[in-house]
């Protein structure tokens, strides 16, 4: 490991105990906090998370200022759940309608960042199962008491649910065979994050609204390394939530998830000056099963849509001026 990156894990990597809710309180004064939690089809989960932040860091503590759920086109309960739990919920294609529909949770990201008021926007999956609110607590620890921090990723032990039975340390998949490799090999500073796919983080908005968003599942990839390009690895830390447990994708899911994560990885080498492409990467994507008759080969295409930095979209950024003025 590089000496710059043990140096990094040593000063920025804490965990969610180090940072109790009396600190926060003290060191909150006048900076507004949103939690968002982008949604589709996650009634059976989205209320208790909903409700555990509202019960803890908005009514017993004054931690939260706003929980806004951002609803990705559900056709089961999600939004009446939320919405019941406590949450402002906003339907995805009612936010900006102007700039057109993409799809895919870093679209539902993006949205969030003109539908919340926050100086500190928390992001936090809604399928996660035994949540508690130190996830929140956690991520706000380094960016409420340190202002050389603008981006918070959360790490934790991931186990792989196989039926009722946990395999502890199987869950990542993704992440340890994709994401851990290529960020080894182009970005070894960054070799410290431990999650860097993971779906719980924080950060300035006066950070997120500058950076672009991949709309599909590269879009924690994307943002952590537009961050390091941005800001540099010191205005990067990471607090170790403990445990995460949510629900698990099929192998030929986490096939196009990977592709996604490939190609963000390829624009951002490009953009970055880190290579000199010689021509654009296919977005084709050919997965194959068994059938009756042979082999059946399926096609998807897991190209990567991207929104450019919110900051430059002519109604948020008026929004801001007024809000600010």
């Amino acid at each position: 490991m590089l000496p710059e990156v043990a140096s990094w894990l040593r000063r920025r990597t804490s965990a969610s105990a180090q940072w109790p809710l009396e600190t926060l309180l003290a060191a909150k004064g006048g900076t507004r906090i949103s939690v968002v939690l982008p949604a589709r089809d996650e009634e059976a989960t989205v209320g208790a998370i909903v409700a555990a932040i509202r019960e803890d860091l908005v009514e017993r503590a004054p931690l939260v200022d706003e929980i806004v759920v951002v609803d990705s086109r559900s056709t089961d309960r999600t939004a009446e759940v939320a919405a019941a739990a406590g949450a402002d919920v906003v339907a995805q294609d009612s936010v900006l309608p102007g700039h057109g529909r993409m799809s895919g949770k870093g679209e539902a990201l993006w949205k969030s960042l003109a539908a919340t008021t926050g100086d500190v926007i928390v992001f936090v999956d809604a399928d996660l199962r035994g949540f508690t609110p130190s996830y929140v607590t956690g991520l706000l620890g380094p960016l409420l008491t340190d202002p050389a921090v603008g981006y918070v990723k959360g790490c934790y032990d991931r186990p792989l649910l196989t039926g009722d039975r946990p395999v502890e340390g199987g869950g990542g998949r993704v992440t340890e065979l994709v994401a851990r490799p290529l960020i080894n090999l182009h970005w070894p500073l960054l070799a410290g994050v431990m999650q860097p796919l993971g779906g719980e983080y924080a950060g300035r908005r006066e950070l997120l609204e500058r950076l672009p968003f991949v709309t599909g599942y590269g879009v924690e990839l994307g943002l952590l390394l537009d961050v390091f390009q941005r800001a540099g690895l010191d205005a990067i830390a990471q607090v170790d939530l403990g445990r995460r447990v949510h629900s698990h994708q099929s192998t030929e899911a986490l096939g196009a998830m990977s592709g996604q994560i490939l190609l963000t990885a390829w624009s951002r080498l490009q953009r970055h000056g880190r290579m000199l492409p010689l021509e654009a990467p296919a977005t084709a994507l050919a997965q194959f099963r068994r059938g009756a008759d042979g082999h059946d080969v399926r096609v998807s295409d897991v190209g990567v849509g991207e929104r450019p930095p919110m900051i430059e979209i002519p109604e948020y950024a008026e929004a801001r001026r007024s809000l600010l003025s």
